[in-house]
């Protein structure tokens, strides 16, 4: 069940992501809304780390055994406590964000995934 709760709350963060590319309301909560991709090289990293982040989805899917694993068992545990030490490192730069409104949201999806990422890694 957390490896599903985990998974959804990273897509969400995928889908305001997509969003922010629109010029959507939610962009204030990135970056204190000065977040900006103007340059090829700015829209190329954030594709990059979109699809990143629906392969951090994937792979928790798979430590959590609603869907196969698309690598041996112990690379995909090896992987799967890497990217949960990633995700808890980077609940730093959440938490030292100036805007109100991002510190509150991407920091409780950020601690969540982590936890989320921590349980299903561990017993996988």
């Amino acid at each position: 069940m957390t490896a599903i709760v985990g998974a959804v709350l990273i897509l969400l963060v995928v889908v305001m992501s997509v969003m922010m590319l629109f010029k959507s309301p939610l962009k204030s909560l990135v970056s204190g809304g000065l977040f900006k991709l103007a340059t090829a090289k700015g829209r190329a990293i954030f594709v990059a780390h979109l699809l990143l982040q629906v392969f951090f989805a994937i792979l928790l899917l798979q430590l959590g055994h609603v869907m196969s694993a698309w690598f041996p068992h112990n690379v995909t545990k090896i992987v799967g406590i890497v990217v949960a030490v990633y995700l808890t490192l980077g609940c730093l730069p959440s938490l030292l964000s100036k805007g109100s409104k991002g510190r509150f949201v991407i920091v409780a999806i950020s601690v969540v995934v982590a936890v989320c990422y921590w349980l299903n890694a561990l017993a996988y």
